[in-house]
């Protein structure tokens, strides 16, 4: 289905694009020596036009393969770059990013085409390249509705400098409901004598704008009052935003409704840009962390069996987005603390403090021994990697509580952490092996039978299974993916830093 014109002109509304070099189209002799080989009729070159005028549900604009009138090797050329956007991405984020070492897809997008060419069948090869995935879809969904949102709003900033409670009379109230209501997390509902009543959005129904906005016709004092309808719904979008769920409108949740339909929409541009850089079809046992989001998926051939929190980089500490497996367990490891991390945080501990917490020196580095003060707590899941990043357990168990969760020096601390390697040493029939390590004071090994995949990802918006949810974009890693993609950049984001704390672990 072609994506209607008036979505089109709101997806250049809403996104505002960007000049890019890399978009403009090639001259004549550079496009006959790309297309050598591939020659589409009339049919196709229909087919081509029709495909590329689709480009919106996969949260790209068409311009950046079109401009308008091309034909013959111009055309052709253009679909050899809609195909490979498609299938490998448009952007390549080892060009974006310092460190990306995550499996991406080799798609042979130029036989594709030619085989295409010669079947007649050129829009549905196109079709075809895109993730075929419910979430895939969910995300092109969603996009196209928060588009079309922002092109039919004009959206006023709602000042953010002081907070609003629950049961506040304030006069921002209405612009607030009138984007959570459109945005499908206020219900419709006609007021009653006996007032709001407290509502949640339906199962499933919290990411579908309303079809049409309500006039408000109570008085003045009941429109400007924040109600326990209105408080649901604020919590609704704030457990999808990656915020506190408390219902109280402070900067963060004000900040985030003031970006509205413009930002998730990027976000949603961006996540599917992220998943065409994934190989499609990943190892079916797997460990997928989100740093955005801070959440752990564990998939055992195919099927999610595990899912948990964990604790990431800090904003200017992130954990980067890589691929390694898990070869090995450590019962009751030690951590051998990097440089870095001892010339920062441990030169100024006194003697008294570092015995206190099990640090001694040797070979000229600060080690700590393994035990319940261990900073690596009671297991660590060895990963093969340069960047030396790795998952493990902590002794800091409260930060596993917090909604922000982005608290460690890169590497992945896992909520249960013994409990989750348990699992892992039981289904890889080790449990034995595993549980002797354990139970020593010494840190002891257990090699996997079987490495385990394991890609750090990082994904601000994405799909949990029944709707979307968003996470905040800590790391600003969003912002040259947008670029990349020709989207205008996003506000800057508030970077949190957590308070100081003898919380030194990796």
């Amino acid at each position: 289905m072609i994506v209607s014109k008036n979505v089109g002109k709101a997806f250049l509304l809403a996104c505002s694009a960007l000049t890019l070099a890399a978009c403009s189209q090639a001259g004549d002799s550079n496009a006959s020596a790309e297309t050598s080989g591939l020659a589409a009729n009339e049919s196709a070159q229909e087919q081509i036009r029709q495909a590329i005028a689709d480009a919106p549900k996969h949260g790209l604009k068409p311009e950046l393969f079109l401009k308008g009138g091309e034909s013959g090797d111009q055309l052709v050329l253009a679909a050899l770059k809609y195909a490979t956007a498609l299938a490998n991405g448009y952007s390549d984020p080892k060009k974006l990013f310092e460190v990306y070492t995550i499996d991406r897809p080799t798609t042979d997008v130029r036989a594709g085409l030619q085989k295409a060419f010669q079947d007649g069948n050129v829009g549905d090869y196109l079709n075809s390249l895109a993730p075929q995935t419910d979430e895939y879809r969910a995300l092109g969904d969603a996009f196209l509705r928060y588009v079309k949102l922002a092109g039919d709003q004009r959206e006023e900033s709602v000042d953010t400098s002081t907070v609003i409670k629950p049961g506040a009379q304030d006069a921002r109230i209405p612009k607030i409901a009138a984007f959570l209501r459109a945005a499908g997390y206020l219900p419709e509902e006609a007021p009653s004598a006996g007032g709001d009543q407290a509502q949640q959005p339906a199962a499933g129904e919290a990411n579908k704008p309303a079809s049409e906005p309500v006039s408000a016709s109570r008085p003045a004092g009941e429109v400007n009052s924040y109600t326990p309808r209105l408080v649901q719904a604020v919590k609704a979008y704030q457990a999808d935003s990656g915020l506190k769920a408390d219902g109280i409108l402070g900067g963060d949740t004000l900040d985030a409704l003031n970006n509205g339909s413009v930002v998730r929409a990027r976000q949603l541009a961006v996540a599917m840009e992220r998943l065409r850089w994934l190989e499609r079809d990943p190892p079916k046992t797997r460990i997928d962390v989100n740093t955005a989001a801070t959440t752990l998926d564990y998939y055992r051939d195919g099927q999610i069996v595990g899912q948990r929190k964990v604790v990431v980089g800090e904003a200017d500490k992130p954990t980067p987005q890589l691929q390694s497996p898990i070869y090995r367990l450590v019962a009751n490891p030690t951590w051998t603390v990097p440089k870095g991390i001892a010339e920062k945080e441990l030169a100024e501990k006194s003697s008294g403090w570092l015995q206190k917490n099990d640090f001694v020196m040797k070979d000229g580095m600060y080690v700590q021994q393994a035990g319940p003060k261990s900073s690596l707590g009671l297991v660590k899941f060895d990963m093969q990697n340069d960047k030396a990043i790795y998952l493990h357990d902590t002794p800091a168990k409260a930060l596993f509580a917090q909604d922000e969760r982005h608290r460690s020096h890169g590497c992945v601390r896992v909520e249960n952490a013994v409990d989750f390697a348990n699992m892992l040493a039981q289904q890889e029939g080790i449990s034995d092996e595993f549980g002797k390590a354990m139970s020593k004071d010494e840190q002891s090994f257990v090699k996997l039978p079987d490495e385990i995949p394991v890609r750090l990802l990082y994904r601000t918006a994405f799909w949990d299974g029944s709707k979307i949810k968003f996470a905040r974009d800590i790391y600003g890693w969003d912002q040259n993916v947008a670029k990349a993609l020709g989207l205008a950049p996003g506000r800057p984001q508030k970077i949190d830093q957590p308070e100081s704390s003898d919380d030194i672990g990796p």
